[in-house]
């Protein structure tokens, strides 16, 4: 198939026909691709194109890739399916047509009469004409098919959209939903989501009919409740659990055949009448059968097959008419004559159990059948693959002798084994081989269906003998067994899931899945995970799609599968989207700026005080850059918990950087803040600064890189103050860290002779002592933040505000109050030094009016 082409030609199929008539080359039809390629140079096979299918799925497009895994994202524009569009009477003729069993090969088999079911016939066709749901029951073998074919061909004028046949055989109630949908609505490669295969069935109006159902209680009644204006005719058996009180279900009960319909209905398939023996012999059958239409067909097999032993001894010996007498064989008796039909009528455990000695005059191709059938669980394989399985150019001709003899009954577009036959054929030593022949079975199914010619349409048509063959294979313990379910399940999964018979794609997955487990191939493991994850995604089941998927990416991760885990993280990432209650988003435009990442910091406070806030980056379709911005916080959901939705690990790791970076600033002005707000009133703060301000003049007296030459008084002196040289806002001077050098001035701090403020480290008079105190600092420090230095002195009675040096870098705060205060006594102070790096380069710092002023 051609990846970008999705017409007629996705099958191996050109666009073209084979009359020229749409303008195309009719010798292209059947051009085959040329078989020389450097591959084959090298002694590898031509490369096959894979077949990629894209599937609408609600608003999601599913993309099945049976190479790295299926893929699913939100419908891009462009892309969304057309409404579904009801089917008129003739498309829904032909969808029942393609939908019914074969015509099996060869003569065709007698019609057999309804006996005895004109008043059920009659009953069952009122109830629906009222719009009623019905529910027929009757055992295994008592004709329901049959009776409901009359009943179907009662009702076509009952409904506007007339009668739709469906089989509950291994059938799920969404899975019968999605088969009203089809058989109504004309949606190609379009399957709708739950919430719209509500709403478009709800508007149905036809006569269901639905033969074999297998399913009762709350599914039923959930069936019944989605599709109000249908009305419902099952066929069940009595085993079956009933719906509830509230399904108004009405309920028809289908007995056995009276003794003489059972000796007309053994007359009919004879097609001769009966003798006395027969007559007696088919009475005692009816006493042991209860009347069963199937077991009087089959006796009537079993009567026609001693017909021909009487005309031919040799009519089933092992020589079939298709395989021709060797030499050696023993002679051909003669014909008897009419006094030497000795044949003996079946015995009547033979005629209640009749599949074991019918089977054993059938050809050896019937026979061989029979063999696959009980491998595959009663499931009877196409009658196009007989000849492959079976080895045989005529096999296919074995499907209308066994349908002749009364050992198969319809199932939807196929056949299977009747009732009680499988049990038979098992105790008459038709399964010693099973296991052999469901391995053969499944590598020629493995084969068929990745051949670029099948279609899902007709892999679904197999799919319960797919399913079949599998489910033999897992469970057995020999050697290559699982891994011949792990080739037919990589094989059939993808072909199922395009066509739409997700029921069947599921079972695949999950016998793909234990088999893959049990044969230790961890990369096809992880597949079938991969794909059970997105089915979960797509049928709404959130919490089972993110469990698959996340086991599916830590396997690929172990194996290095690059590209199947990041198919993964895309859907994991669908599923973080969907759980968040957030719409997906669309497809990115050209420079067009889309959500990247949303991450949601963990609830509560942080150290240091910080409220959790919500980081969201986004990037462009240029450039990547990676920007950090408060988002809204989400709501919480019903659960209880916020959502956390997942991104790129550079975004991650961006908005990780981000937060700490906040931390740090926020722990930096906090940490200053309370050291300044713990002072006493009248307190004073020493702000150093281990750089010169570039704003210096000319007109300082001392360099603030050098320290100043005052000598220090003896410690604990009385009358002895802390150095300190007030600016605008009460901070010291500025020193180095080479080595202390405390700022002298005036006991009322301002300059000698003056009566000005202190501008400078040097303000202070000639000659004058100034007791200062000061703490050892480290000789060097290449640091370049500020050191504050806050300390509690006794209160000063006259304190004036000084100048603000240039080379001080004064307190952002406003200016102290004037304010007076006693400065006599001895003082005491408490030094503590905090130092913080930050990563931003500080502003620079206004000057005071005063020290213009000045």
């Amino acid at each position: 198939m051609d990846p970008t082409h999705q017409g007629p030609g996705e099958y191996g199929q050109t666009p073209g026909t084979s009359d020229g008539t749409d303008g195309s080359d009719p010798s292209d039809v059947r051009r085959r691709p040329s078989r020389e390629s450097n591959a084959a140079d090298f002694g590898q096979p031509t490369p096959q194109q894979v077949r990629v299918v894209q599937v609408t799925v609600g608003d999601l497009l599913l993309t099945v890739n049976p190479v790295d895994g299926s893929e699913v994202e939100a419908c891009p524009p462009g892309y969304e399916p057309d409404a579904p569009v009801r089917r008129t009477p003739a498309e829904r003729a032909a969808h029942e047509r393609a939908g019914a069993p074969p015509v099996p090969a060869g003569p065709p088999a007698p019609q057999l009469p309804l006996l005895e079911r004109q008043e059920e016939r009659e009953r069952l066709v009122a109830l629906l004409a009222r719009g009623r749901n019905v529910r027929l029951t009757g055992q295994a073998g008592s004709g329901r098919t049959a009776l409901l074919d009359a009943v179907a061909a009662d009702c076509t004028d009952l409904a506007p959209d007339g009668v739709v046949r469906l089989s509950g055989h291994r059938r799920t109630a969404a899975d019968l939903l999605y088969g009203l949908f089809d058989a109504t609505h004309l949606a190609p490669l379009h399957r709708p989501g739950p919430e719209e295969l509500l709403a478009l069935v709800r508007s149905i109006g036809a006569v269901v009919i639905v033969d074999d159902l297998e399913i009762g209680g709350a599914a039923l009644d959930g069936l019944l409740e989605a599709t109000p204006e249908c009305a419902f005719l099952f066929g069940t058996t009595p085993d079956l659990t009933p719906p509830g009180v509230d399904a108004h279900l009405e309920e028809v009960l289908l007995a056995g055949l009276g003794r003489a319909a059972s000796l007309e209905l053994l007359a009919k398939v004879v097609e001769r009448p009966l003798t006395e023996d027969e007559r007696n012999w088919a009475g005692d059958l009816w006493f042991e059968s209860e009347g069963l239409p199937l077991r009087f067909v089959q006796a009537g097999s079993l009567l026609r097959q001693r017909d021909r032993l009487n005309t031919d001894p040799a009519a089933f010996d092992e020589y079939d008419y298709f395989e021709p007498r060797p030499d050696d064989a023993p002679p051909v008796p003669e014909a008897p004559t009419a006094e030497s039909l000795d044949v003996p009528l079946p015995s009547l455990g033979e005629g209640a159990a009749p599949a074991v000695l019918l089977a054993s005059r059938l050809s050896e191709a019937a026979r061989e059948t029979l063999r696959f059938t009980v491998a595959l669980g009663g499931e009877v394989p196409h009658q196009a693959h007989l000849p492959a399985l079976v080895g045989d150019t005529h096999a296919d001709a074995a499907l209308g002798e066994l349908a002749g003899c009364g050992l198969l009954s319809p199932a939807g577009p196929r056949y299977r084994l009747a009732a009680g036959v499988l049990a038979q054929l098992e105790a008459g030593g038709y399964a010693e081989e099973a296991a052999a022949h469901a391995r053969t079975a499944a590598q020629h199914y493995a084969w068929w269906v990745s051949h670029p010619s099948v279609t899902p349409q007709r892999a679904v048509a197999e799919s319960d003998a797919i399913v079949a063959a599998m489910g033999r294979l897992v469970p057995d313990g020999e050697a290559g067994q699982a891994s011949a379910a792990v080739l037919l399940a990589r094989s059939a999964a993808p072909a199922l899931a395009a066509g739409m018979s997700w029921g069947a794609w599921e079972k695949a997955l999950r016998a793909g899945q234990e088999a893959a487990r049990i044969a230790g191939e961890v990369a096809e493991e992880a597949y079938f995970h991969h794909e059970l994850g997105v089915l979960a995604l797509c049928s709404g089941n959130l919490d089972r799609a993110r469990t698959e998927l996340e086991t599916s990416i830590s396997m690929r991760g172990a194996l290095a599968d690059k590209s199947g885990a990041v198919a993964g993280r895309r859907a994991l990432a669908l599923v973080a989207d969907r759980s968040g209650g957030f719409a997906p988003p669309a497809r990115p435009q050209a420079a067009a700026e889309v959500p990247a990442v949303r991450h949601d910091l963990l609830a509560g406070t942080p150290p240091f005080g910080l409220p959790a806030a919500p980081l969201f980056t986004r990037q462009t379709a240029e450039e990547e850059p990676t920007v950090v911005a408060p988002f809204p916080a989400a709501a919480p959901k019903a659960g209880g918990g916020r959502a956390v939705l997942g991104g790129a690990r550079r975004n991650l790791a961006a908005a990780g950087a981000g937060a700490l970076l906040i931390a740090v600033l926020g722990t930096v002005v906090t940490l200053g803040l309370t050291a300044g707000d713990t002072e006493e009133p009248g307190g004073s703060r020493n702000v150093t600064t281990e750089q010169s301000s570039p704003e210096s003049t000319e007109d300082d007296e001392t360099p603030a890189d050098e320290p100043a030459d005052v000598p220090a008084p003896d410690d604990g002196a009385p009358g002895s103050e802390v150095s300190a040289t007030p600016g605008a806002s009460g901070s010291a001077a500025p020193t180095t860290s080479g080595s202390p050098s405390p700022a002298p001035s005036s006991p009322d701090g301002s300059s000698p002779g003056t009566g000005e403020p202190s501008s400078g480290p040097s303000s202070s008079a000639p000659g004058e002592p100034t007791p200062t105190r000061s703490s050892p600092r480290p000789s060097q420090s290449t640091s370049t933040g500020p050191t504050v230095t806050p300390s509690e002195s006794e209160p000063d009675p006259d304190p004036t505000p000084s100048e603000t040096s240039p080379t001080e870098t004064p307190d952002p705060g406003p200016p102290p109050p004037d304010t007076s205060a006693s400065a006599s006594g001895p003082a005491e102070s408490a030094t503590a030094t905090a130092t913080a790096t930050a990563t931003t380069e500080a502003p620079a710092e206004s000057e005071d009016p005063t020290e213009a002023a000045a």
